[in-house]
């Protein structure tokens, strides 16, 4: 692949992660109860992993002349422009309009050949990632 385009999760999201998580490790600390003990390490060590996962996940969305690439939990995957077609989905979750980046890629590379992006995990609005991801394949052709 040559420079491709990427897509993350915002930094600062990633740092405010880490940040309460530190947080979360001192008021574990200075608990006095088994109870809350327990409920605060849960919560810390959660706060730990998701702030761990995103910054494996990152970059979550990459792109270029030869197609795309989605890296997640196991590591990264990628498709040729061929393999892929790219759209985005708006659908309504608690009273607001929500849109998605749909990835459609071949059955046996994903379970049920759908990759669900949010801007949570590109960083951008997915209608904007769309049209770039469509320019660089119309590039690519």
């Amino acid at each position: 692949m040559d420079t491709p385009r990427r897509w993350s999760t915002p930094l600062g999201l990633i740092v405010t992660g880490f940040v309460l998580t530190a947080a979360a490790a001192v008021w574990w600390w200075i608990t006095t109860t088994a109870t809350d003990a327990v409920f605060v390490g849960l919560l810390t060590v959660c706060l730990a992993a998701v702030s761990a996962y995103l910054v494996h996940a990152r970059p979550r969305l990459a792109a270029d002349s030869d197609g795309v690439a989605v890296r997640g939990l196991t590591g990264e995957q990628q498709w040729p422009w061929s393999d892929v077609d790219v759209r985005v989905r708006r659908t309504e979750r608690l009273g607001r309009s929500v849109e998605l980046l749909e990835i459609d890629v071949p059955e046996e590379d994903q379970p049920g050949g759908l990759i669900i992006l949010g801007r949570f995990d590109l960083g951008e609005e997915p209608r904007d990632v769309v049209v770039e991801l469509k320019r660089i394949r119309a590039a690519a052709v």
